[in-house]
């Protein structure tokens, strides 16, 4: 007999799968031609009810269905983490769907039944389930990539990130096989006993090819390479989902074996994908017109950041990796707003070209994605100036100082392509007439919510702070 408290232990889960399957009912029975919005209110209100049972889970922390999942504070910041982005999103997709005369309401079912699969990662302490959630959430944003169906563009990202998704995510089924030879169990604290006892080659190995499933999913190189043009091609608010939520819950789970478990030889395969993702990711945004191929290399040297905070591997690291997954949703969610709504009907508008006079032709919209640069670049009184702070300042504590200057060396270099979009929008003259449309209340909504959070994580930290050292302390207990 289960009891009521594992039910409520996968509370957000439940809620994101009704509602989820609910706009799946509905969707065949609206008309062709009929607009998708009421469909995209139940799935705003099916996220909304997500980040409350979150919240509601506070008091029953513990483990639930045969300690498979373990809902803990840390488990609960990534729901509500999760659950916001997914808001975020369906709030900035409505006038999108209409703009590019998308008229699939399966698109918000999607959104939330991938966004299961990553609250479901966050909370696995079991690698099957893990891998489960990963497909799950996997599933859906592949699908989501090719939502423009007369854009072969489109088709061509969805395509590439289906066939490398399912090469990463057979390695990181080898390695819970492997892991599973080594230690025995596929469970996360009984294969941190026993590794506690003695590591063998295979659980070396295990822990390196898991790692390569999850090094995908979070866009690290060397496994980077699907994203410039999976970008590219995907809707612009599908990117800004796939590149915040499937990150955030795939750092979740390295966040949970590698620290829980003590696992092996995690080290030096951090160290390099963070050296990497930060040098390739920056060289590569250098060169870049298309703005979405811009956000996609900046979405690599981001990522490389987090990584440096993994390597520093005590509590502060920890908390650092939570409070740059939150503010790095935040800048990147609203950046991919903006860029959806100055794209227009087929994504025609987004080089920098296009960028060329948005100060003066709409000065609102520059200065909130100005807003948004400033804080990926990490400009004080932002998030993104915190969140790099505190990743160079856990590294520094552990005595990575290579690694910190590599990271520094690295900001400056990225400050360069950031500051490029605003010299555009502020300094140069349009090339062509491009249309700025009226800005939607829907998508006002979405750009306000990134940018106060952006502000507010740059200006009070300390609520969310608190709670990510009170998440660390969790996994190393």
């Amino acid at each position: 007999m289960i009891p009521s408290t594992d039910y409520i232990r996968l509370l957000p889960e439940l809620i994101l799968i009704v509602f989820g399957l609910l706009v799946m009912l509905i969707e065949p029975l609206l008309g062709e031609h009929n607009n998708r919005k009421g469909l995209g209110a139940i799935a705003l209100m099916g996220a909304v009810l997500s980040i409350l049972a979150s919240f509601y889970q506070t008091g029953y922390e513990g483990a639930a269905f045969f300690d498979m999942i373990h809902v803990d504070t840390f488990s609960i910041f990534f729901h509500v983490l999760i659950g916001l982005i997914a808001a975020v999103v369906i709030l900035a997709s409505f006038e999108y769907l209409n703009l590019q005369q998308i008229r699939y309401g399966e698109y918000y079912g999607l959104i939330l039944l991938s966004s299961v699969g990553m609250m479901l990662m966050s909370s696995a302490v079991e690698l099957v389930l893990i891998f489960i959630a990963l497909e799950i959430s996997s599933i859906g944003t592949y699908i989501l990539a090719g939502f423009r169906r007369n854009a072969p563009i489109s088709i061509e990202s969805s395509m590439k990130y289906f066939l490398l998704g399912s090469f990463a995510t057979a390695f990181f089924l080898y390695g819970v096989a492997l892991m599973f030879g080594a230690t025995g169990s596929t469970s996360v604290y009984t294969i941190a006993t026993t590794l506690a006892q003695g590591a063998t080659p295979l659980a070396y190995v295990g822990i390196a090819l898991m790692f390569v499933g999850l090094g995908f999913k979070v866009a690290s190189a060397p496994f980077h390479i699907w994203t410039p043009d999976v970008y590219e091609g995907a809707p612009a608010p599908v990117v800004a989902f796939m590149s915040t939520g499937p990150k955030a819950a795939a750092f979740a789970v390295l966040l949970r074996v590698l620290f829980a478990t003590e696992a092996p030889g995690w080290f030096w395969l951090i160290w390099a994908s963070a050296v990497l993702s930060m040098t390739l990711g920056n060289i590569g945004a250098l060169v870049q017109n298309n703005v979405k191929r811009l956000l996609a290399y900046s979405s690599i040297a981001q990522a490389g950041y987090i990584l440096v905070a993994f390597a520093a591997a005590k509590d502060i690291g920890i908390s650092a990796v939570i409070f740059y997954a939150a503010a790095y949703a935040a800048m990147n969610v609203g950046a991919f707003a903006v860029a959806s709504h100055l794209a227009n009907v087929g994504e025609k508008y987004v080089t920098l070209d296009d960028y060329a006079g948005l100060g003066r032709r709409a000065p609102g919209l520059a200065a909130v994605l100005t807003i948004f640069m400033l804080s990926l670049i990490g400009i004080p009184v932002t998030g993104g100036f915190l969140a790099k702070f505190y990743v160079f300042q856990a590294a520094m504590q552990s005595h990575l100082t290579g690694l910190v200057i590599i990271g520094v060396i690295n900001s400056a270099v990225a400050a360069y392509y950031y500051l490029r979009v605003i010299v555009y929008m502020y300094m140069r003259e349009p090339q062509r007439d491009v249309p700025v449309l009226k800005m939607p209340f829907a998508l006002g909504v979405s750009l306000a919510a990134c940018l106060a959070a952006t502000i507010y994580l740059g200006v009070l930290p300390g609520r969310i702070l608190d709670y990510a050292m009170a998440s660390a302390r969790v996994l190393v207990r």
